[in-house]
């Protein structure tokens, strides 16, 4: 065929791209080897990148014709050699670097070479006899890299040849990772010439000799499934020797020097590039740990400080290189604490932290194009497979497999996953891997990435074979993908419902195989964080046993919620609760269609239900307020104006205080709920749950005073009001919190002891017409004049005769957080009138600032329990709640009456205020802001985990998580959780201690 024949659609169809470039190039070829274009173009067509394949034989002919001159005029070497560089411009480089090795093409590669014939080749290129190498380091490094790279583009051309490349892909992967082994063993060997000897870093050859030292392999390596180009994870053991007197520690200073001139000579620069990076960090303590360990000390770290993902790791260890006796006791010796090391305490928790700390770092432009660690990846695969292995492999030898294929193979064979669905994950497992490995063979490095390039997805195509183009495979892997996001769900959660199912056709439908027996659904469940996980079966049992439309919805839901419920701190109360729940609701319309077709609902209500004792309970009340969970905008706070109209229409339909009080009861415990949805739900910040839970308790009162006043035939005779105080009248209520108040009346006519009358039966009225048994509202006058010895209800006139004659200090920073919540206007504004001459006072003495230290000095002593730790008390420990509020309303006494602005009830209001007026620096502010957010947070956390109130930081490990979750802190946080809280309260402190008792120049405030 001419160039003048040769059509751009020929060429077209035999995968070239660059059509103009082409012919020009070919023509030249065809010149410089003597073969017709048309002789050569199948051997193109057969490679992935034609275009590639051209430019890297013509590159390869003028850097050495001869070899590649022999190779073209064969057909089957020709198709080679093009297929090589046309899948990997990487083996091009190799090439051009070392042109003697296109001779390694010459012949087909019938199978892939056995561990020790790859061992043995390896070691021949250092010259290695007797375990010690006979080339010099340069020399020998360079040796080693050269036969490696022979070895991995004779591997790379018998995988490009093999009629299904994902069928083929198991004995690549196995064969790449016992190259790798070989390249240790031979490096090691060039280590133990370069370490021997005399002088700086070298010891006696006979001590070298005598060092038993063994390299672990681990991840992929270990497991025999490695890629083309990837760090190559490794544990590295020693021991000495009795017959020679070589004792451990030295053995392990001999071996240290070893694997680091081992890893230098895998990876470090020279003539020719280095090959890969030796890991070493799965090791003990990681970077921190020591580099070598004997193998007692290994053991001993492994009983005392492992975390589950170390052992998760472990799955995989094998012996790789050096004294593999030695790497076989350390594996055997491990062996069983691996597979015990499901049932040690939140094991699970420990692995998927790890799993997420890894996907947390991706880039999030990278996400989707993952193939290793994105959603529907690699790494879902190999999760799934390791926690199946841990779990069941504690009574089950069977499933005791290195490998991830084989793992699942097993897994099938011992009836924990259904063969069906075994082999289809399999072939998507394999499919995955295929890619990678066309991804790094390409360029031979390192890569997880699919590519974004329209051209480079065609090439992958061609490559891998699993495709004619670039939207055949983009489609083939989103629906790998999709299938994979749901592999933990089937292969973990659904079979839970075989263990329960009633009929074998039931069992049948569920899984395809015979099932799980009772005693393995409850190791899983066990392993999940079930504590009762017989119990939890018992739920699966209620919840989806039968015929009904119920049981079937039930089926297809559980397995994913089951795995949202295992996320949460009490799987068990969440599971126990849903079922309840359930048996309420699931005979309505839209329960059940909710959390089939809203996703977002179903997670909510595991959340919620796994997160919250009050919640669950509460909800246990008002079970159709489950529909909330279906649209965020229906969990947010009802705005105070939404209440007050509620609260207008309920007196309208009520014609008695009962009525009226039994509804707006009954609506409170509603708003409070959905409060608590918004706050397990992290909806609402801490500030908008204080002024939501604030607004439902003053609209309560506000409505059971008015039905109240509405009903008395006096009603016209006098004023009455409700005076919020401390946290209500800051509008900073938690969860749980007492509402502090003060009543106060004024008499219209002249009856003043009537009035009074009247006013205390209002207030007996109120206290039993609020008072709730569900959800509980006291409401606390211990703040009142005289405190418990004073009148529960005062006039206005006696208010203000006693604050001009008798009140101390206390009782006017008590004030500062006075704010009238219900009752008669009038009075209400000319009880804050009174107030505010006591509360911000023109000038308040040295005397009285004393007598404010002295009394917080006095609560710090003796209003705290006996026997409370002070660091971790929520209201009056060091640095707590009450140390940021005496410090806001010491300043608010000395200088309200001058600064306008700092005349707020709301303390984190009055702390901004005196950061902006310089009476505190802007960081001390933001250290006791932060303080008194975070106790605030975590002492509603502790009423909604445990659904009762407490004021000291639990000690207790599972109840400090289940706060710690609530606060959106990770699983298996609790030391975090305390640590992080010490540590803000212990800067708090710091700043009260300085500025309220030292009282340190402070900047000259203003007062503009």
């Amino acid at each position: 065929m001419t160039r003048d024949q040769l059509s751009l659609t020929t060429l077209a169809r035999s995968g070239f791209v660059g059509l103009s470039s082409v012919r020009n190039e070919l023509d030249e070829l065809a010149q410089v080897v003597g073969l017709s274009i048309e002789a050569m173009l199948p051997a193109f067509a057969a490679a992935a990148d034609p275009d590639t394949a051209l430019r890297g034989v013509l590159a390869l002919l003028r850097r050495s014709p001869d070899p590649v001159k022999r190779l073209l005029a064969a057909d089957d070497s020709a198709r080679r050699l093009l297929r090589v560089i046309g899948a990997s411009e990487g083996a091009t480089e190799f090439f051009l670097r070392q042109p003697d090795e296109l001779a390694a093409l010459a012949r087909h590669v019938e199978r892939v070479p056995t561990a020790a014939e790859l061992r043995t080749d390896l070691l021949d290129s250092v010259g290695a006899r007797d375990g010690f190498a006979s080339l010099t380091e340069e020399a020998a490094w360079t040796a080693l890299r050269i036969r490696y790279r022979r070895r991995l583009v004779q591997l790379a051309s018998f995988d490009l040849e093999q009629p299904d490349p994902v069928d083929g892909l198991d004995a690549v992967a196995a064969a790449l990772a016992d190259l790798a082994a070989a390249a240790i063993e031979a490096s090691l060997a060039v280590a133990r010439r370069e370490v021997s000897g005399t002088g700086p870093g070298r010891f006696p050859e006979s001590e070298v000799r005598a060092t038993r030292f063994a390299v672990i392999g681990m991840g992929k390596a270990g497991a025999g499934e490695l890629n083309y180009v990837s760090d190559v994870d490794v544990i590295f053991v020693a021991d000495g020797d009795e017959a020679t007197g070589l004792s451990p520690a030295r053995a392990v200073d001999i071996s240290t020097r070893l694997a680091m001139l081992m890893m230098r000579g895998i990876d470090a620069p020279a003539v020719e590039p280095g090959l890969w990076e030796v890991d070493p960090n799965l090791r003990p303590e990681g970077k921190d740990g020591a580099l070598v360990r004997t193998l007692e000390s290994h053991l001993a770290y492994y009983d005392r400080w492992a975390k589950g993902w170390e052992f998760q790791a472990l799955l995989k260890a094998r012996p790789l290189a050096g004294d593999l006796e030695l790497g076989q006791r350390y594996v055997d010796a491990l062996a069983p604490k691996v597979w015990n090391s499901a049932s040690r305490e939140n094991f699970v928790e420990s692995v998927q932290r790890m799993r997420e700390r890894v996907t947390d770092h991706i880039p999030d432009d990278e996400v989707e194009y993952q193939l290793k660690l994105g959603p529907g990846g690699l790494r879902d695969v190999e999760f799934t497979v390791q926690l199946l292995q841990l779990v069941h492999g504690q009574t089950d030898d069977g499933v005791h497999q290195r490998a991830t294929l084989p793992a699942l193979a097993a897994l099938a064979a011992q009836g924990y996953v259904g063969r069906e669905e075994a082999a289809q994950f399999s072939r998507d497992y394999r499919t995955l891997r295929l890619l990678e490995h066309r991804l790094q063979l390409r360029h031979l490095r390192r890569t997880h990435l699919m590519p974004r390039d329209e051209g480079d997805v065609r090439v992958l195509a061609r490559a891998s074979g699993l495709a004619t183009g670039t939207p055949q495979l983009l489609e083939r892997w989103t629906e790998i993908k999709h299938r994979v996001r749901g592999l933990h769900e089937r292969l973990f959660y659904r079979p839970l419902l075989s263990a329960v199912a009633a009929t074998p056709n039931e069992d049948a439908e569920l899984t395809g195989e015979a099932g799980l027996t009772s005693s393995q659904a409850e190791a899983r469940l066990a392993a999940i964080g079930f504590r009762d996980p017989k119990g939890a079966l018992a739920h699966i049992a209620a919840l989806t046993g039968g015929v009904s439309r119920r049981a079937t919805i039930q089926r297809h839901l559980l397995p994913v919620m089951l795995q949202w419920f295992a996320a949460g701190a009490d799987p068990d109360y969440g599971l126990l609760t849903f079922r309840r729940l359930s048996e309420d609701l699931g005979s309505t319309h839209w329960y059940l269609r909710m959390l089939r077709d809203s996703t977002g609902a179903a997670e909510r209500l595991t959340r919620v239900l796994s997160g919250s004792k009050y919640a669950g309970e509460l909800l246990g009340r008002i079970p159709e307020s489950v529909a909330w969970l279906g649209s965020e905008d229906d969990l947010k706070p009802r705005p105070a104006e939404l209440l007050a109209e509620e609260t207008r229409a309920i007196l309208a339909r009520h014609g008695t205080p009962e009525a009226a009080a039994a509804a707006l009861r009954a609506a409170r415990r509603r708003e409070i709920l959905r409060l608590a949805f918004s706050g397990i739900l992290g909806i609402a910040t801490i500030e908008q749950l204080a002024d939501g839970l604030s607004a439902v308790t003053e609209n309560v009162i506000v409505g059971v005073l008015e039905a109240i006043r509405a009903s008395r035939p006096d009603r016209d005779r006098f004023e009455f009001a409700v005076i919020g105080m401390g946290r209500f009248g800051g509008r900073e209520l938690g969860f749980g919190s007492d509402a502090d108040v003060m009543y106060v009346f004024r008499a219209l006519d002249d009856e003043q002891d009537a009035a009074h009358k009247a006013a205390l039966a209002i207030v007996s009225d109120l206290n039993r017409l609020t008072e709730d048994n569900v959800l509980p509202l006291d409401l606390d006058i211990g703040l009142r004049p005289e405190g418990k010895n004073g009148t529960p209800v005062r006039s206005l006139e006696s208010y203000r005769a006693y604050y001009e004659r008798w009140s101390l200090t206390w009782e006017a920073q008590a004030l500062l957080r006075a704010r009238g919540v219900a009752g008669d206007a009038a009075l209400l504004a000319d009880f804050e009138a009174v107030a505010d001459g006591v509360r911000y006072p023109s000038r308040i003495s040295e005397q009285a600032v004393r007598e404010v230290r002295r009394i917080k000095a006095r609560v710090e002593n003796e209003r705290l329990p006996q026997g409370a730790d002070p660091t971790r008390h929520l209201k009056l420990g060091r640095g707590s709640l009450s140390d940021v509020e005496w410090f806001v309303q010491l300043i608010q006494l000395q200088h309200a009456a001058a600064v306008p602005s700092l005349r707020t009830t709301s303390t984190l209001g009055a702390l901004a205020e005196a950061a902006e007026h310089g009476f505190v620096t802007e960081e001390d502010a933001a250290k006791l802001r932060d303080a008194w957010v975070f106790a605030s947070r975590a002492r509603s956390a502790m009423t909604l985990w445990a659904n009762k109130t407490a004021d000291v930081l639990p000690s207790d490990r599972v109840q400090l998580d289940g706060v710690a979750r609530l606060l959106e802190y990770p699983p298996g946080s609790a030391s975090q959780l305390e640590q992080d809280y010490l540590a803000v309260t212990r800067r708090a402190r710091a700043v009260f201690e300085r500025s309220f008792y030292g009282q340190p120049d402070r900047p000259t405030p203003t007062t503009a």
